[in-house]
């Protein structure tokens, strides 16, 4: 066997920081624009009215 290979390690390295780094994202991602749309959005909309006409009546 040779001395010079370094042997694998059995544990696996930490990942708490990259999952809590990668689930902040993913929340800012989903959050974010929902905050934008309602910080911009105006808070009076103007609803238009729909003219409506008298139609003819067909029965005679």
């Amino acid at each position: 066997m040779n001395s010079s290979d370094p042997a694998p390690s059995p544990e696996r390295p930490p990942q708490r920081l990259a999952d809590l780094v990668g689930t902040v994202i993913a929340l800012v991602t989903l959050t974010l624009p929902f905050f934008v749309i309602a910080h911009y959005s105006s808070d009076s909309v103007e609803v238009l009215q729909q003219i409506t006409y008298p139609l003819p009546n067909q029965r005679e």
